[in-house]
């Protein structure tokens, strides 16, 4: 029974209140934090304008070209420039001011979408020079990720993490479903040149948002980047039953359960080509609903098993997207699989944030970005080398099955990572390169 006074609401209105709170979104560390505020604020514009680019850019290159094996050839070049420098990107969050890395790195990818105007506005655009912005977005991309990641914990409290990850969630979706559309708009009508400096714009609110914000200076006990430093964060990662489940359970489900390359194939079944837009936007409204509706994360302890939950749901949302013998339902799944993976994604971020030292955050969240983008990238391939030899529903259905297959692996395998709760596991006062951590029993 909630205990009531004289004062208080009848019983059923504040059950009623109690669960609307757990149903919407947490917006505490917006109101309580201004530098987690104006981070908000500046990568929600600066995300909308890279999201206007992602569409501007391929379309530039496919124009210039005619050649779908080019436009994607870009994804391998950014991928290869990330798997490159990430570890180096994560040293550098750990030795330098992470603030200071983000807004530099920031201020170098407004350089390259001012490259990209002019080069657009030539009578005759350089094709070379677009392939070299891709290998510096990824190169910059490296390098910046881990510093943003390695932020967070610094902004808000620890009690906030999980509404700190949905409300970056909610940002990223918006950006994800708005931003494309309104690219496609813009180089209809105003074309390639005024596209690309709509996305300058956006950086330099984003730019101003950084700038206003404090120093988030370095641990006490950061040293120079070097080979060293890099390995340490490998060991210390290997020896973290926890943090290996997060990697492990999420490459499993993005390699089996990827099938993003066969949108194009799939979509020629379900009412051709003006069906193809749905497909891909029907996993970022998942998640979208799934960050509108996730107050009820902060309540969740048991992180580990809620990581296996969620990439399970996941592959059998997969599967029945294979199966889905229409539109509707098939948008329904992909719905079902993004709300997953966004719910995936939230608890995999407070393990990484309650877990790891502030000495080491930096160069996990390079090994964590190598895990969240190498996934992906491998998955689309798998999915389309399995098609090949038997036939696009064979592809889908089998990959949701051992994703599934895989969760189930996971949960037995990694104990410690399955039972893991926020409640009794505890971060000792950071040693440096140690990370000594302790767990009570």
């Amino acid at each position: 029974m909630i205990p009531q006074d004289e004062d208080s609401e009848p019983l059923p209105a504040a059950v009623r209140r109690r669960w609307w709170h757990m149903a919407t979104v947490d917006f505490t560390p917006l109101r309580r934090h201004r530098d987690f505020r104006l981070l908000f604020i500046g990568r929600l514009v600066s995300f909308f304008g890279s999201m206007v680019t992602t569409v501007a850019f391929p379309y530039q290159v496919y124009a210039l070209t005619h050649s779908v094996l080019l436009v994607g050839v870009l994804g391998v070049l950014e991928f290869g420039a990330i798997l490159v420098f990430a570890f180096l990107g994560g040293a550098l969050a750990d030795a330098r001011d992470r603030r200071a890395m983000v807004l530099l790195t920031e201020a170098a990818l407004m350089a390259c979408s001012l490259v990209l105007a002019g080069n657009a506005a030539l009578p005759q655009p350089q094709l070379w020079l677009l392939f070299v912005i891709t290998m510096a977005w990824g190169v910059l991309d490296a390098i910046q990720r881990p510093s943003l990641d390695a932020m967070l914990p610094r902004l808000v409290e620890k009690h906030e993490l999980a509404a700190a990850a949905n409300l970056g969630s909610i940002r990223g979706t918006l950006g994800q479903i708005l931003g494309p559309a309104l690219g496609g708009v813009l180089v209809a009508v105003v074309g390639l040149t005024s596209t690309y400096l709509f996305d300058v714009a956006t950086f330099v609110v984003g730019l101003a948002c950084l700038w206003l914000m404090r120093a988030v200076p370095p641990p006490v006990d950061a040293e120079r980047p070097s080979l060293r430093r890099v390995v340490e964060g490998l060991r210390y990662a290997k020896s973290r039953q926890e943090l290996i489940g997060t990697y492990a359970v999420d490459m499993v489900a993005m390699f089996f359960g990827m099938p993003f390359a066969l949108f194009p194939a799939i979509a020629q079944g379900l009412g051709g080509a003006q069906v193809l837009g749905l497909l891909y936007a029907a996993p970022a409204v998942g998640s979208f609903l799934f960050s509108a509706t996730s107050g009820w994360t902060n309540r969740v302890h048991r992180h580990g098993m809620g990581v296996i939950v969620a990439a399970t749901i996941w592959g059998l949302a997969i599967i029945g997207f294979g199966l889905a013998p229409g539109l509707i339902l098939a948008l329904f799944f992909l719905a079902l699989a993004g709300a997953a993976d966004m719910m995936s994604g939230v608890f995999r971020s407070v393990i990484w944030n309650q877990t790891i030292p502030d000495s080491l955050r930096g160069r996990l969240a390079g090994i964590e970005m190598i895990s969240y983008t190498s996934g992906p990238a491998l998955g689309n391939f798998e999915a389309g080398a399995v098609a090949a030899l038997f036939n696009v529903r064979v592809s889908i259905v089998s990959g949701g099955v051992l994703c599934v297959i895989g969760c189930v692996v996971a949960t037995i395998l990694l104990p410690k990572f399955r039972a893991y709760d926020a409640r009794t596991y505890h971060l000792a006062p950071d040693t440096g390169s140690q990370g000594v951590m302790r767990e009570e029993q």
